[in-house]
């Protein structure tokens, strides 16, 4: 069988796959990509950030029409069904698949289907469709495989009423109740969604509180606007076992709870995906959770191989994975690279509504005795959140009592994701560009959310004098 040579494989055509092998054809290099689905994009694309944020959208914008006095004499004709919903996903995937696989053909780019597996540490045998072979060989690899929801054995996935972050997509139908186990993002993403829909929510959290790693008032008010909802959320649960019937599962809870629903949708965890790729032929051995370590640049234990996104763990997002790609792009093209990745990146968590955040928390700044201030303002006062009916919702910053410096953006409501932004780049800044009176001495447009920044900005400092 006759070998191809290349300078880089990329295993993954999901942001971090991508973002790798643009930087290294930008760079000149002769470059493959393996995808193991039959469309590029990876699970991002066809499984998670994409079909699930698109699902989300079309949930707000129906609760906006309901919520639209000018639509009320038509509120009781407009049925939809979770099915329906999802369809309208479809449009956003197709149009991404073609987007990126134009990438790779403008780039040239060699995309090769089908599942990679390593016979040494430089040459792979990718298994196509239909049983073909083929042999490829490299200087340097990079594994950007992504992962996968975590299954405990003992749980039956294939039963219908059993379901993860991925098969939840191809339900059938809108269901009357579902129990959703594990209350990190996916969780409580879910569980917004879900209670949107009118759709009785037990959200059961391992933990003592929802999405620690945030602030504690984003927290609480997410916390409170889930149960306004209608979601019962229950914290510091450990699963015994599931009964799944014909009529229903039931989740047995250690503490003697019982949960019986429709569905039961399981998102306690994730697994990379390294099984079945011939690591233990080379020596390259995942920690238990199917993951590869890494250095600072990003190689494994082999320094030819490199591995980035979510197969090499926190923070598995799609943001940070493409970042990393590029990296490693730059670090294979160049033997180097000159710049890093940086330390503070925002998280966007898209309930409803969403949540978004970057820099410390109130917690972690009073452990370290760092005198700050809060400068805050609620959406219920920004003229443009009234326009819209979006008035859920505040701006929170966080800034050093002497030297005004931001130290942290939360942000709880209808476009946080996008406002965290404006915040980001102020922070990014070194010296006294980096303060909270820049938000007091620019003009914003108006009326817009980013003018929140202002109203919150002069909260905060009347707080000081």
């Amino acid at each position: 069988m006759a070998t191809q040579d290349f300078d880089s494989i990329v295993i993954g055509t999901g942001p971090g796959g991508e973002g790798a092998a643009m930087k290294l054809a930008k760079a000149g290099q002769r470059i493959a990509v393996i995808e193991a689905h039959d469309a590029v994009g990876g699970g991002c694309t066809h499984w998670g950030t994409i079909p699930s944020k698109a699902l989300r959208h079309s949930i707000q914008m129906l609760a906006d029409y309901r919520r639209n006095p000018l639509f009320q004499h038509t509120q009781h004709q407009i049925e939809v069904e979770f099915p329906d919903l999802l369809r309208a996903a479809d449009g956003v995937i197709n149009e991404q698949v073609r987007t990126r696989y134009r990438y790779y053909q403008r780039n040239r780019v060699q995309v090769i289907f089908g599942h990679a597996r390593f016979l040494e540490p430089d040459l792979l045998e990718v298994r196509r469709p239909g049983g073909l072979t083929d042999r490829l060989r490299a200087q340097h690899i990079v594994i950007a495989t992504g992962s996968r929801p975590y299954h405990p054995p003992e749980l039956d996935f294939s039963h219908p009423r059993i379901r993860d972050s991925d098969s939840v997509l191809a339900l059938p139908h809108t269901p009357r109740s579902i129990t959703i186990y594990g209350a990190g993002v996916i969780g409580c993403e879910y569980a917004s969604i879900m209670s949107s829909l009118d759709v009785k929510v037990n959200l059961v959290d391992t933990r003592d509180r929802l999405l620690s790693f945030l602030d504690d008032e984003i927290t609480d008010a997410l916390s409170y606007r889930l149960r306004q909802q209608g979601v019962v959320i229950r914290h510091n649960e450990t699963y015994r076992r599931v009964e799944a019937g014909a009529d229903g599962v039931v989740l047995h809870c250690e503490s003697g709870k019982k949960f019986k629903t429709d569905i039961l949708l399981w998102a306690n965890g994730r697994t990379g995906n390294t099984h079945d790729l011939g690591l233990d032929a080379i020596g390259l051995t995942p920690n238990q959770r199917g993951q590869l370590d890494v250095n600072a640049s990003y190689q494994t234990a082999l320094p030819h191989i490199y591995a980035v996104g979510d197969v090499v763990g926190a923070p598995a997002l799609a943001s940070a994975s493409y970042d990393q790609g590029r990296f490693v792009g730059a670090h294979i093209a160049d033997g180097d690279c000159d710049w890093s990745l940086i330390e503070e990146f925002p998280t966007g968590i898209y309930t409803v509504p969403e949540i978004s955040s970057i820099g410390r928390t109130e917690r972690e700044l009073t452990a370290s005795q760092i005198p700050y201030e809060v400068a805050q303002a609620d959406f219920k006062s920004i003229a443009r959140a009234q326009i819209t009916g979006h008035t859920v919702g505040m701006l929170k910053l966080l800034f050093h009592r002497e030297t005004l410096e931001i130290l942290g953006i939360h942000c709880f409501g209808e476009q946080a994701a996008e406002i965290v932004h404006i915040g980001q780049a102020i922070m990014s800044q070194r010296g006294a560009a980096n303060t909270i009176r820049y938000f007091t001495e620019t003009t914003f447009n108006y009326p817009t959310m980013a003018e929140a920044y202002r109203v919150a900005a002069l909260n905060g400092l009347n707080r000081l004098f």
